[in-house]
């Protein structure tokens, strides 16, 4: 007897990758004007659309005069679209900004008069383990995923409480496309198929599509030619909502982890730090927006439809292509306005809500963040008493900026002062410099802090790409060599203390009754192919870490021995396994812990925790990669992923159990986002 194939005709759409969005916005016109036109003419039954609806808007702005047959399709359940705006990556998004994805998409898909929605990621970056928890939320009871799925995930099996399919072969299905005779076809079918057997019932879920791929227009002809000749199996055009529902007694296997083993699927992990500076843009322009919407909810919700537009600005860079940092420098110079967009309408509202409510702004930005921090920094043209100065610069008064019967003019320009202001200030805390002093000192070519935490810079070669980190044999790190040290900043409310090395000059800050240390390095870098990391080493090997992921905390076991640059791939079609993951804004083992701003990857190797500081490479996909031995993209050159030139990192440290890292999280971003 015949096994029952369920095929479903899609196509993986990146509104931008190895193409700009314009270019690529022209060959979605043309791929989804032939996807209607053989739905309209009933050539094929259904069309599931990569859910996301951005791609379908960006359709519609140019064809406005479809819109109504989109809509006749979606409720004649012939297209599929949704549940999500864009696919953005699960690693490197906050909850906020997943669930703001969800809602948005969400509202979209149901105004068009969808109805029927799956979790569909099938090409993130592997799979985080709150997701599922999340698309329970909004009441979606189903996923599909691919990238992560290690040899024991079946067909279907419950990911974190949901019902989700593994596509044990990936989504990218183009074989029909192809100019092979329909004898090959069938056999390379045959071939799939059978590996797709081996994991499922008598049922299997087959893809058909690729990125950016139409729909051949003999389709139907083609696979009833193929079922002639497939002696085990039947091929049903058909939807995955089909599928769900002939396999709903079959989920069975339980999986409570995430979903990031690379021994079948690559999952092309150096995405977590490829050009460092859309991360930290990222993540300044989260935060800035979160901060607005908190603020201007608490304050009468007037800013709704300007904190929405925002949000679908960000969501757009949040697309794991972009996000990821695997595209062309053109894209990422679009995104990179993008996050400027984001910063600037969140600034203007916070500053707009300053003008407007004055001191029952403070008074709400006290009652958020009081229990978290004993300091916040703020900007304006007069500085209150008590505080302490650390930055100025010429701009206007934000009355005059925000009151729309005044204009600014030059005798309005002025100093604009930022400023400490203490807002749960303890009179017996100790002066931050004799504190700072205290805990840190500098032995040979380390920075030591207390519970014998020791902190050094470190720089090895990287011959990879945007992917994957492309490691050196046997290679050893370059460190940086302390070369002294001096005071910079010697306040009240906050003291500083610069560190220079043979790397760049390093900045230290310790805030008032603060238990955190906050690092800043700025430097002009000159190198290519490099990877550059903070390195932290304690005292005993580190076998477990705990995380952010998705606003919540994650723990990850490690084997702490295990050296990739001895393990790199000598066959094709491998990616090495690595001790290097992906981070939100926090990392830590045991009761020390590291707050990142922008930050997304860090590495354990015996006793050192890595944060990786800047990850320098010039090329989308190398084929000679030695940390993957296939490509994963095309080979275009990049030459501003090396990020020459001016960069930044920032982060904090201190001693605190994992279980208060939010606390510690607010009480820096209160300090100083």
């Amino acid at each position: 007897m015949k096994k029952k194939v369920i095929a479903y005709l899609h196509t993986h759409w990146d509104r931008e990758w190895y193409r700009e969005f314009e270019v690529f916005r022209l060959r979605l016109i043309r791929v989804f004007d032939n996807v209607l036109s053989l739905l309209e003419k009933n050539q094929i039954p259904s069309f599931y659309f990569d859910g996301q609806v951005s791609a379908l808007l960006d359709y519609l702005k140019i064809k406005p005069e479809k819109e109504k047959l989109v809509r006749r399709l979606i409720k004649e359940k012939k297209l599929f679209i949704g549940p999500f705006f864009t696919l953005v990556d699960e690693f490197l998004t906050d909850r906020s900004c997943f669930e703001k994805n969800l809602e948005i998409g969400l509202r979209i898909s149901r105004d068009f008069g969808c109805e029927d929605f799956i979790g569909y990621l099938a090409d993130t970056f592997g799979h985080s383990q709150n997701v599922p928890k999340i698309l329970k939320k909004y009441g979606i009871d189903k996923c599909a995923v691919w990238r992560g799925c290690g040899d024991e995930i079946p067909s279907e099996f419950i990911f974190n409480g949901v019902n989700t399919v593994n596509l044990v072969r990936g989504y990218f299905m183009d074989i029909f496309s192809s100019k092979k005779t329909i004898e090959e076809k069938t056999d390379w079918l045959k071939s799939n198929l059978d590996k797709i057997a081996e994991k499922s019932g008598n049922v299997l879920l087959l893809p058909i599509g690729a990125d950016h791929l139409g729909v051949e227009p003999d389709i139907t002809e083609q696979i009833r030619q193929v079922n002639e000749l497939l002696k085990d199996y039947e091929i049903k055009l058909s939807n995955p909502f089909e599928y769900f529902e002939l396999v709903k007694n079959n989920f069975k296997f339980e999986w409570n982890n995430e979903l990031r083993d690379n021994s079948r699927t690559f999952i092309l992990q150096g995405a977590y730090s490829a050009r460092t500076k859309i991360k930290r843009a990222n993540v300044i322009a989260s935060c800035k927006l979160h901060f607005a919407n908190m603020m201007q909810e608490s304050l009468g919700g007037k800013y709704t439809n300007e904190i929405e537009y925002a949000y679908k600005v960000l969501l757009k860079n949040q697309a794991h292509d972009g996000i990821c940092g695997c595209s062309t420098d053109d894209v990422h110079q679009e995104n990179m306005i993008r996050y400027k967009k984001v910063i600037q309408i969140s600034d203007t509202i916070l500053k707009e809500l300053h003008f407007l409510y004055k001191e029952k702004f403070y008074e709400k930005f006290k009652s958020h963040y009081k229990k978290y921090s004993k300091i916040a920094e703020f900007e304006y043209i007069i500085v209150p008493d008590g505080c302490q100065i650390t930055g100025k610069h010429a701009g206007f008064d934000d009355k005059i900026l925000y009151d729309t019967q005044r204009i600014p003019v030059t005798e309005d320009y002025t100093t604009v002062y930022k400023y400490l202001k203490a807002i749960n200030f303890d009179e017996n805390d100790g002066s931050p410099m004799g504190v700072l002093k205290e805990i840190f000192k500098i032995e040979g070519d380390k920075i030591k802090l207390l519970d014998g935490v020791e902190i050094d810079f470190v720089r090895y070669t990287d011959i990879g790409d945007t992917y994957n980190f492309g490691a050196v044999e046997k290679e050893k790190p370059e460190i940086a060599k302390i070369l002294g040290s001096k005071d910079i900043m010697n306040g009240e409310l906050r003291a500083g203390i610069t560190v220079k090395t043979s790397f760049f000059d390093v900045e230290l800050f310790l805030d008032r009754g603060s238990n955190l240390i906050r690092f800043k390095i700025e430097w002009d870098n000159k190198y290519k192919n490099k990877l550059w990391q903070v390195r932290f080493t304690v005292k005993e090997p580190i076998y477990q870490t705990f995380s952010e992921d998705l606003n919540t905390l994650i723990k990850r076991e490690f084997d702490p021995d295990y050296d990739m640059r001895e393990h790199l791939p000598k066959t094709r079609g491998i990616e090495v396994k690595t001790n290097f993951a992906p981070m939100q804004r926090y990392v830590g083992t045991k009761n020390f812990g590291i707050i990142t701003k922008g930050l997304t990857e860090y590495e354990v190797f015996k006793n050192t925790l890595s944060v990786t500081l800047l990850r320098s490479v010039g090329i989308i996909s190398n084929p000679e990669n030695p940390s993957r031995s296939t490509p994963a993209g095309p080979p275009i050159e990049v030459p501003d992923a090396q990020q020459l030139g001016y960069n930044i990192a920032e982060f904090a440290v201190g001693f605190f159990s994992p279980e208060l890292y939010d606390n510690y999280i607010k009480e820096y971003l209160a300090s100083g986002l």
